[in-house]
């Protein structure tokens, strides 16, 4: 059987997990996942775990966060006065919003926290700072 090496595609099955079991993500009743290896397209703690592994091979790997979506950055979190808001959107803690970098880039920030004159914005990755776990199977090798 072909071993995976960096530069293949490979199409995998996974469920990902935090360190208490929570599902955050899952191919289940979807298509594999499909990604060159090495290519910086998936985690940088998956992308280490494929090469030797063979197709039909499964593994189990627990992923620390800095080789996951990073540790959480104070620099990503930042206070907007509230009255910067538009009325009509109803601020709650977990509401997810869309803001634009100076730049005009669209990006995604979470309401952390709410007060009476400001909102704190958080545009970490939800998964920053957190450890994971990957159950996964190689689907497919198509040698690169």
């Amino acid at each position: 059987m072909t071993a995976i090496k960096d530069g293949d595609t490979v199409r995998i099955h996974y469920t990902g997990t935090l360190l208490d079991g929570t599902v955050f993500d899952s191919s289940d009743g979807r298509d594999p996942l499909e990604f060159v290896v090495g290519s910086g397209q998936i985690i940088p703690g998956l992308d280490v775990a494929l090469p030797g592994m063979t197709e039909g091979e499964k593994k189990k790997v627990n992923i620390p966060c800095d080789q996951a979506y990073g540790p959480i950055n104070p620099a990503l979190r930042q206070g907007v006065p509230r009255d910067a808001i538009p009325d009509e959107i109803p601020l709650e803690v977990g509401l997810q919003l869309q803001m634009q970098t100076p730049q005009g880039q669209p990006m995604p920030v979470t309401v952390v926290d709410v007060g009476d004159d400001e909102v704190m914005l958080d545009a970490n990755h939800p998964l920053a700072g957190k450890d994971l776990t990957f159950d996964f199977e190689v689907v497919a090798i198509n040698a690169g």
